[in-house]
């Protein structure tokens, strides 16, 4: 038996959010325990054929946790000031029990932007480097799917701020790619509760471990790292690592990873790889293999002399501003999104600034934005569309040949889409649909 299911065997159990990571939990308790009592609750209705689960659906879902000895959270569930829970239930995710009593080493990679291409780069390279290993968590595979292997397996984890929120454990190896404001929507205490659920991923290291981040990165917020690390520092930044040969040269032999954010991610990467004595020829096949991540700066196709560009998965202004920077030769840029209080005025003074000849603002925060650039900066030329469709209509129209249009939000999706992904390839499928 696992020692997950160990722990858990004899506690009153309730699952919290039954999406894909809810799902997962119960097919992996349901496994090991196919007669234990379990509840269920979801402020969606859920039908399950099983005479040992309870289900609670209800708007008030979240007002049964002191019922039960552990809560398994789903990572997309807030905990605002209306959520009460008494000191003895434990409050979980699969991330913390994997992290707490899985086998399999743990590489964990963190961040506001970049986590996806750093965690796809890290597993490139130890793979490539003939490591037993795989890619899970965050990137869209539960890590429940691999708790009962070996620790001959090195498990690359993409971790997101929810993941981490409630645990109490740190893997061998943790990245932290950067800190921005996102999800401010999602803490009681904005940024300061964000920034702390990821530094979770070194809180619980030992000097045994490895915390491999940017030192040259400005937090701002008063937010010191350092008092956070528990592991061994590795510090990666754009000066030190550039006086590392073999860094140079992958910088200069990657032209088809575009921008300074692939360079961070590549660094950050072979940092890992020599972590676990990867090969200096092994990271050269894995990077040369690697054509990037769907949704960041992908390229859709050249549609009658015009390249179009879906970057859906930059949901903060300082992600488009690098993809921007990256693609140069930018005329339109379709932008906007679910407001979640994020702090725009860079955005907006850089967009002022710009050579971008078209804007197109998406609901919510895309229209306001238009109203505060249009204040300062009347020639350019600026379009309120009302949804995605409308957007890639008039990007079509208003894009000169040999120029370049870019999707790339700076804001959630939540608004019209279930996520960035959906929203990037209802993009796709228009500027195709449409410009033909």
């Amino acid at each position: 038996m696992s020692q997950i299911i160990e722990y858990i065997k004899n506690k009153k159990i309730l699952i919290l959010g039954y999406g894909r990571e809810g799902i997962s939990t119960y097919n992996y308790i349901r496994k090991h325990l196919p007669e234990k009592k379990i509840t269920i609750a979801d402020k969606n209705y859920i039908k399950l054929d099983d005479k040992n689960v309870d289900v609670i659906c209800c708007e008030d879902y979240l007002s049964y946790l002191g019922d039960f000895d552990l809560v398994f959270k789903s990572p997309g569930i807030a905990f605002l000031d209306d959520v009460k829970y008494p000191i003895t239930t434990e409050i979980t995710c699969q991330t913390d029990m994997f992290l707490r009593f899985a086998k399999p080493t743990v590489v964990g990679i963190t961040g506001s932007k970049g986590k996806t291409t750093t965690s796809t780069l890290i597993y490139e390279m130890l793979k490539a480097g003939g490591k037993n290993t795989c890619l899970i968590g965050n990137i869209g595979v539960p890590v429940f799917e691999k708790a009962d292997e070996s620790e001959d397996l090195i498990a690359v984890i993409e971790m997101s701020s929810h993941q981490l929120e409630f645990t109490t454990a740190s893997p061998k190896v943790a990245v932290l790619v950067n800190i921005y404001e996102e999800h401010l929507d999602h803490y009681k205490t904005g940024f300061s509760g964000y920034a702390n659920s990821k530094l979770n991923i070194t809180r619980y290291q030992t000097k045994e471990d490895y915390f491999v981040y940017n030192d040259e990165q400005d937090v701002g917020h008063g937010l010191d790292i350092t008092k956070a690390i528990g592991g061994t520092e590795v510090k990666v930044g754009f000066t030190k690592a550039s006086d590392d040969e073999f860094v140079n040269e992958l910088w200069h032999s990657t032209e088809h990873l575009k921008g300074e954010h692939n360079r961070q991610d590549i660094a950050y990467a072979l940092s890992v790889a020599r972590i676990f004595n990867v090969d200096d020829e092994s990271v050269r096949n894995a990077i040369k293999g690697f054509n990037g991540i769907e949704h960041r700066m992908e390229f859709v196709g050249k549609f009658k002399g015009v390249s179009y560009y879906n970057d859906s998965i930059a949901t903060i202004p300082t992600a488009v501003m690098g993809a921007i920077k990256a693609l140069g030769n930018v005329e339109t840029l379709i932008f906007g999104g679910l407001d979640r209080g994020i702090d725009y005025k860079e955005f907006i003074d850089f967009l002022i600034n710009s050579d971008i000849k078209n804007l197109i603002g998406l609901p919510e925060t895309g229209h306001d934005i238009l109203d505060d650039v249009k204040l300062h900066n009347t020639q350019v030329n600026a379009f309120y569309a009302e949804n995605m469709e409308d957007a890639v209509i008039n990007a079509i129209k208003e894009t000169k040949e040999n120029g370049i249009c870019l999707f790339s939000p700076a804001a959630a999706s939540y608004n019209f889409y279930k996520n960035f992904e959906e929203k990037g390839r209802h993009f796709k499928e228009l500027v195709v649909k449409y410009s033909k």
